[in-house]
């Protein structure tokens, strides 16, 4: 029988580096010990990644990050990501105490991943999106509709790692990546499509339903 256990495979690195820390720091002081098993715990915390059951809808846009939706707006996007006329946004913010696994929200074809180096600021600014190390992951649906959600890293984080590729086929909350120690996650789609998330609402990765997509006629 095949068992997943409910963490990432880089759990166990950092779990392994903070384990090692408590023991030492336990030779010190018992107190610094308790310290470093507590911190133990977090890593492996952060690092865990519960099974998600996607909705069974079609034609629907998925969270592809637990945590806050901090703004929802419409408008011409940035030139950097190629998208033209006005599209449709909602940012996710993941603080420290999120599930950072993040999940495709459409079932498609990736058609492109663009890599962006870049600063640390806050990901609450509006700035993070253009300044900030990020990475956009372009989604083509069986429908021809494009979906693309940004990785944003944040004055924490420090790597995105990417677990699909190019011309891979993902269905609805397969797994893609992780950012690592609090982030934000931009999810872009057209205009036509309805919006049935709030701001301040509680997004749950691979579940919560963020969108209904117009599908062409």
């Amino acid at each position: 029988m095949n068992i997943r256990l409910p963490f990432d495979r880089e759990a166990w690195k950092f779990a392994a580096i903070f384990a090692v820390a408590a023991i030492l720091l336990g030779h010190i002081s018992p107190n610094l010990g308790w310290g470093g098993f507590i911190a133990t715990v977090c890593c492996l915390l952060f690092f865990r990644d519960p099974e998600r059951v996607h909705p069974l809808k079609k034609d629907v846009v998925i969270s592809p990050a637990d945590g806050i939706a901090i703004k929802i707006s419409e408008g011409d996007v940035s030139s950097e990501l190629e998208l033209e006329g006005s599209w449709k946004k909602v940012s996710i913010f993941m603080s420290i105490f999120d599930v950072h696994i993040n999940r495709t929200p459409v079932s498609g074809i990736v058609e492109k991943i663009i890599y962006t180096p870049g600063k640390f600021f806050n990901v609450t600014l509006d700035k993070a999106s253009e300044y900030n190390e990020r990475q956009a992951t372009y989604m083509k649906t069986a429908d021809g509709i494009t979906v693309v959600f940004v990785q944003i890293a944040g004055l924490l984080a420090r790597r995105i790692r990417c677990d699909v590729r190019e011309g891979q086929e993902l269905e609805m909350g397969d797994r893609v990546g992780i950012i690592r120690f609090g982030s934000r996650v931009d999810v872009y789609f057209p205009k036509t499509a309805e919006v049935l998330v709030e701001e301040g609402q509680v997004m749950v990765a691979g579940e919560t339903i963020l969108a209904q997509l117009k599908t062409k006629n």
